[in-house]
């Protein structure tokens, strides 16, 4: 039983000065497992890290098989390592047997925990896991609960689970921009992996949860990382009501699933379909400062009669901007699969009956397909804000500079004609240019401009548009250079004028072109 307030603060200053004369960092973790290992860990499999790491008994090996590998390890030589008392004292590590049937599907790595089969063993209770995100220049450690399926071992999640690093907290974290703001807010901060890449550019950071496991999981990643994080419990808003923020991001319990007892409350509300994304972005946009962000990855339902732009906009307030991108459709059959077997219900007797209940609860309230992406509001105070929507199932390369730099073109893409030409733009820096025909062709067939970064966008252009985006520098007003390519191309410079500007208005809002500076 594991009493997180039992491990005190300096307990956590001497864990992580042990993590650290451990090496226990990524690179050396990554270096240790070994490519096999990685990829291995990625699908849930220890095998090919355990095999790797061989018969290492040093501080890192042990340390990864503590951990990662949820193999128990001889209690002396984790006490070489660590605060092994203050550890067992709050339930963080607990003692265990090499003979203990609950290990026997770890794997082959089990099979050597000791040279001594008497030794005493302990093993982790939770997951303390290095994390690194170089593009962003974040690293550190992420605690949260062990991942329950390894080793595709059939065991079900506890319904107060906290979550590790996952696909949708990455995401997360490459969709909110780093601009500095004063007041930051993490709604539902889970194991807290959003504390990390917050707390490089606010000056204050509130992290909330209703799962007190989770505000405990998140007071020991914040406390390794030496992130100073307000934490408070309660459902939605409630712990901040009153409270405005310049930035709120979010990973709700997003997934539609019937009503259950035993929901896992990281990932599943008690609200009906997606009413929990309603009020997340609703409530969450009304908490804004002026100027403020809320970034929100979650899904929302398809039903007839409604699109599923209508339905996100209907959770904004009037007078919000807002950016909503949907990056997957599942049907309601394959989205019950995905779920069912993340919670680990696959192959077991109750799969079927579960699967149909997810059915009834579909039909009854007639949604026909999931929607999985993105919503972003942002509180400019427009007289007509913006609303642009967007299904973009393309690979996409940290969009959060990109989107947020949608928000700053809403106001120039609606400039007067004679503004626009006034003014100087720049093309995208990331722009390339790839040209498409036959082998041998005296001249392409098409042209295509495209983005390395963001969304990745790429448009097709004919020979006036790209002579004026490619003469885009900053150097000449848009007036000056469409008058330009006009003279060469012996067209007539107003009819050109008016046909241009129909596209920059369009790849201003895209954010291919922006005012030089």
């Amino acid at each position: 039983m594991t009493n997180f307030d039992a491990f005190s603060q300096a307990d956590i200053a001497r864990l992580r000065e042990s993590l650290l004369a451990a090496d226990y960092e990524i690179d050396a973790v990554m270096e240790a497992v070994g490519p096999s290992g990685q990829a291995g860990l990625a699908r849930n499999h220890t095998i090919a890290a355990s095999h790797v790491l061989g018969d290492r008994s040093d501080p890192l090996a042990r340390l990864i098989r503590l951990f990662v590998l949820q193999q128990p390890q001889p209690r002396a030589r984790i006490a070489e390592i660590v605060d092994l008392p203050a550890l067992l004292e709050a339930g963080l590590l607990e003692e265990a047997r090499a003979e203990d049937p609950s290990q026997s599907h770890r794997g082959a790595g089990s099979l050597a925990l000791s040279t001594d089969p008497t030794d005493d063993l302990v093993r982790a209770t939770i997951d303390i896991r290095p994390y690194s995100d170089d593009g962003e220049g974040v690293s550190g450690w992420a605690v949260s609960d062990h991942v329950a399926a390894l080793d595709t071992a059939a065991i079900q999640f506890d319904p107060n689970h906290v979550l590790g690093i996952s696909a949708a907290s990455i995401s997360l974290a490459h969709l909110t921009s780093r601009r500095p703001v004063v007041r930051a807010l993490d709604l539902g901060t889970g194991c807290g992996i959003q504390c990390l890449h917050l707390a490089g550019h606010s000056e204050k950071i509130v992290a909330t949860d209703l799962n007190p496991r989770a505000l405990a999981m998140a007071r020991l990643t914040c406390g390794l990382n030496g992130i100073d994080v307000e934490r408070r419990l309660g459902s939605l808003f409630d712990p901040v009501e009153g409270e405005s923020f310049d930035l709120i991001v979010t990973n709700p319990p997003f997934v539609i699933s019937p009503p259950r007892a035993d929901r896992l409350i990281y990932r599943e509300s008690s609200q009906q379909g997606d009413d929990l994304m309603r009020q997340v972005v609703n409530q969450g946009s009304e908490r804004l400062s002026p100027g403020g962000t809320l970034v929100v990855v979650g899904n929302w339902a398809h039903t007839a009669g409604q699109t599923w732009q209508e339905r996100v906009d209907g959770w904004v307030p009037a007078g919000y901007d807002v950016i909503a991108i949907e990056r997957e459709l599942l049907d309601v059959y394959e989205y019950a699969e995905v779920w069912l077997a993340d919670a680990g219900w696959s192959g077991t007797p109750h799969y079927r009956r579960r699967y149909e209940e997810w059915l009834r609860y579909f039909d009854q309230l007639g949604i026909e397909s999931v929607g999985l992406g993105w919503i972003l509001v942002q509180r400019n105070e427009r007289r007509e804000p913006g609303r642009r929507h967007l299904p973009w199932a393309h690979p996409v390369d940290r969009p959060a500079d990109e989107l947020m730099a949608c928000f700053d073109a809403i106001g120039p893409s609606r400039w007067s004609d004679e503004e626009l030409l006034a003014r100087h733009w720049i093309l995208a820096a990331d722009t390339v240019q790839e040209t498409l025909g036959p082998p041998g062709g005296a001249d392409p067939a098409h042209v295509v401009l495209r983005r390395q970064h963001g969304l990745k966008r790429a448009i097709e252009v004919g020979t006036a548009l790209g002579g004026v985006l490619g003469a885009c520098d900053g150097e000449l007003a848009l007036r000056q250079i469409i008058d330009a390519v006009a003279s060469l191309t012996d067209v007539d410079a107003h009819a050109l004028r008016g046909e241009i500007l129909l596209d920059v208005r369009s790849l201003i809002a895209d954010t291919w072109l922006s005012e030089a500076r």
